[in-house]
């Protein structure tokens, strides 16, 4: 039998191949994911560890610690004089402070080099011979004084700067020249990231990010004979309850177990690709098998003729599965492993460098591709297996295509119905629950999903009867043979449109709410901002130093400048997150409507509260509340405006100059602006022009600012159209091979409709419509249950947006209604030429 099962798969290759490509998709990304993953892992890991060579024991600071109060207590960090006790430990070589944060470097047009998030800024900290072991200069020297800097190489490069050159050096604060006097290569991971390294005297980047006299870290290096575990039990007891001191190579360890689980995530993205494209195969491996042994079903029964038994002829039909699917995992193994080089390749492309190293393909990537071929291919193929091994040898011998029995059919039409209404009622439960509903709606799509794929037969007949009218009068009896060819098999049409159906469902569900969203954001934008211009730091979420207020209201042609700060101060018995802001400006840049008091009473040192965090409180105008700030200090506040709240602003609004007097560092991500005339290219370049044309800083329009709030629902948006690309080039491997089938069934009937004047022209035609309805039956259920879902995820965050309210995009629904109809014109030009060149005579004569 298994003679007979290799011979099959010899005698079907090109049958098979579709099968094989569909396998290969699904290996290769799941192969390719877990080979880039590796790689990544290892060389990223690789890199951390050179980072700690040499380094015995690493002491980090956690900064000062809170209170009861939520008061700051402590050291900033660790002090000089407790790293001079570290130095005076017995069998310490040398120690090395460190201290870091933000500082990032303009090209000679000014635009900041490298990415906002990974421009680093430290300090050069040389030890005993007079060099700092974690970089290698190829120029000059480290910087000795507090106007000098070095330089990584890209980031000199990409500057066109050289040893000795004027360098403008933006931090939180206000742009300054430094000289150049070295450049250097390192291991440093923001540099490897696509960023820039700043190194700066030690003092200097001391007064910048922390205090002087203060580190964030210190490097230990051993003598020769040295115990890094002895150092380490040595050096504890000399450290604060706010600073933690582990070895080099714990330190090497933990931070290798960081960087694996940070892949992890990555691969679990990537890999829910390779899951899609597995689980849209399966329907297309269950079509070829179906075809395939309903060709053999009299070959089969003969077998069962002369001895063979059901489980036999089943093994046999798994055999050639088996076979299919371990050549399609040898394959897709090593397209995987071409996918995983590709990649790497193109995060080079985007700037993001990678450590070099080698390309990792483990045992266990090898076993799993190998497993998940076989195991998927065998999975789609066991129910035709079961099926034909359930046939009576008489009764096969005697009927080629074996319809379905009506128990089946109510069976399965009752199954489908009961797990469709589970899965509505489930997704309207998630409704119910609003933002905590969106597991129980994940699953409720589940089960509605699989419904759905149950009850496709019974689906396929009422939707194409929708189309066969407009079939007939267009194309007239190539139209009505097409929508009647399209049900004459409806398991076959539904497994076919089932792959459509898949990808229309993510992608329309997902395009309905990314639209609704940034419509929604867009509204929010333009109806609650009124300032020209936003300014932050080039990094997400950095904080700007406060002196760019006062350089702001000296630009020319600015009419209204407002801080936006951010940061907690205890309400009552709560800690609560409190916007400080200009009163005098803040109804020039933002619109911000009242339901109760004035924004005047901003200016007269009262608090506004939004009105959902009003009434949730019991808080009125004129109610005062207890407040504790940043320093200790405790006062009365009163309510003096209640306000809608649009996204904004937080729920607790004050005005800024009250919050600084009671916080030195205060935390301000954004500025709004607005300027004389409005926004047009001059007045932006006099915003940018009074911050010093400061490279790290941003200034943003309303349109930049509403690109960048749409910009993850965009990535994520693009991220499923490559999903959707994905399932369509299956669902033309399926659709091709439900056509072949049908031809094969069909050649005798095809050879009459020739020999009674349908000419070639209209056999194709035939072929071509029928894929086309079978492919416009996939989108239409994939794309109404996909914004039925839309519908119901959005209800789940519809609280946190202001101004969400559905939107349906027709344009792009029309453009998905319009690639179903390419697969299936695709699709169709081979079975479609297959059919027009049967020979009809030969047909005819066909069984």
């Amino acid at each position: 039998m298994f003679r007979t099962a290799l011979r099959n798969v010899l005698a079907h290759k090109a049958r098979l191949l579709m099968t094989v490509l569909a396998v290969t998709l699904g290996v290769a990304f799941v192969s390719g994911t877990l080979v880039f993953t590796d790689t990544l892992s290892k060389a990223l890991s690789g890199q951390s560890a050179k980072s700690y060579d040499g380094v015995a024991v690493s002491v980090t600071s956690y900064g000062q610690s809170r209170n009861e109060d939520g008061q700051k207590e402590g050291e900033p960090g660790i002090s000089q004089q407790t790293l001079d006790k570290v130095k005076a430990v017995k069998g310490v070589d040398a120690v090395s402070g460190r201290v870091s944060g933000f500082a990032g470097v303009g090209d000679e047009n000014g635009k900041l080099i490298g990415s906002g998030w990974a421009n680093k800024g430290s300090n050069y900290a040389p030890v005993k011979d007079g060099k700092d072991p974690r970089y290698t200069f190829t120029e000059g020297s480290g910087p000795t004084k507090d106007d000098q800097i070095a330089l990584d190489t890209a980031s000199a490069a990409a500057g066109k700067y050289k040893v000795g050159d004027k360098v403008r050096v933006a931090t939180n604060g206000p742009v300054k020249e430094y000289n150049l006097a070295g450049v250097f290569t390192t291991e440093d991971g923001a540099v490897n990231a696509g960023g820039s390294l700043v190194l700066f005297d030690t003092a200097v980047a001391q007064e910048l990010y922390l205090k002087p006299g203060f580190y964030e870290e210190l490097s230990v290096g051993a003598e020769a004979d040295a115990s890094a575990d002895r150092l380490l039990a040595e050096i504890k007891p000399l450290l604060d309850e706010n600073t933690k001191a582990q070895t080099g190579a714990a330190l090497a360890a933990e931070q290798a177990k960081m960087i694996e689980q940070a892949m992890s995530g990555m691969s679990t993205g990537l890999l829910i690709f390779a899951g899609v494209s597995l689980f849209v195969g399966i329907f297309l491996i269950y079509n070829t098998f179906t075809m395939l042994v309903a060709q053999r079903t009299r070959e089969l029964a003969l077998l069962r003729a002369v001895g063979a038994n059901r489980g036999q002829v089943k093994r046999s039909v798994l055999a050639e599965a088996g076979v299919v699917g371990l050549v399609s995992s040898v394959i897709g193994l090593a397209a995987g492993i071409g996918l995983a080089v590709a990649m790497r390749s193109a995060m080079d492309l985007f700037d993001a460098k990678i450590p070099a190293g080698p390309l990792i393909i483990a045992p266990g990537t090898v076993v799993v591709a190998l497993i998940i071929g076989v195991l998927v291919t065998m999975l789609a193929a066991w129910l035709p297996a079961r099926r034909t091994a359930k046939i009576a040898p008489v009764a096969a011998m005697g009927s080629v295509h074996l319809p379905a029995t009506m128990k089946s059919l109510v069976l399965r039409n009752t199954i489908g119905s009961v797990l469709a209404f589970i899965g509505i009622g489930v997704v309207f439960l998630g409704v119910s629950q609003k933002s905590d509903g969106r597991t129980t709606i994940a699953g409720g799509a589940f089960f509605l999903l699989i419904g759905l794929f149950v009850l496709l037969p019974m689906l396929s007949r009422p939707v194409i009867a929708l189309v066969r009218p407009p079939l007939e009068k267009v194309f007239g009896v190539a139209g009505k043979l097409a929508a009647q060819n399209a049900v004459r098999n409806p398991r076959r049409t539904a497994v076919t449109a089932a792959s459509l159906t898949i990808g229309l469902t993510l992608v329309t569900a997902m395009s309905v709410i990314g639209i609704t969203v940034g419509q929604a954001v867009d509204k929010a934008t333009t109806q609650n901002i009124k300032a020209d211009y936003r300014v932050t730091m080039a990094g997400e979420g950095m904080n700007l130093d406060t002196s760019v207020l006062p350089a702001l209201e000296k630009g020319k042609g600015v009419t209204a400048v407002s801080p936006k700060t951010s940061e907690y101060i205890k309400i009552g018995d709560d800690h609560q997150q409190v916007n400080g802001v200009n009163p005098a400006a803040l109804s020039q840049v933002l619109t911000v409507r009242t339901t109760g008091g004035g924004l005047a009473s901003l200016g007269q040192g009262k608090l506004m509260v939004s009105a959902e965090e009003a009434k949730k409180k019991g808080l009125t105008v004129g109610s005062t509340v207890e407040a504790q700030y940043e320093d200790g200090q405790k006062g009365k506040l009163e309510v003096g405006a209640i306000f809608d709240n649009r996204g904004q602003l937080s729920d607790y609004v004050l005005d800024n100059k009250i919050l600084a007097a009671h916080n030195e560092t205060q935390y301000l991500p954004e500025v709004l602006v607005k300027t004389d005339g409005g926004p047009s290219k001059a007045n932006q370049q006099a915003v940018i022009d009074a911050l010093g044309k400061n490279p790290a800083v941003k200034v943003s329009t309303q349109a930049d600012m509403r690109n960048d709030m749409a910009g993850q629902m965009n990535m994520a948006l693009n991220i499923m159209y490559g999903l959707l690309g994905m399932a369509l080039i299956i669902a033309v491997l399926g659709v091709i091979n439900t056509l072949a089938m049908s031809v094969y069934e069909r050649q005798q009937e095809i050879g009459m409709l020739r020999a009674v004047g349908l000419d070639r022209g209209k056999v194709k035609n035939m072929i071509r419509l029928e894929a086309v309805v079978i492919s416009l039956f996939g989108a239409v259920i994939g794309i109404a249950v996909g914004v039925f879902l839309a519908w119901a995820g959005g209800k789940t965050i519809a609280g946190s947006i202001p101004g969400y309210e559905l939107v349906i995009p027709f344009d792009r629904i029309g453009i998905f209604f319009l690639l179903a109809g390419l697969v299936g014109v695709l699709a169709a030009m081979w079975p479609a030429r297959s059919a027009a060149r049967l020979n009809m005579l030969t047909a005819i004569k066909t069984e």
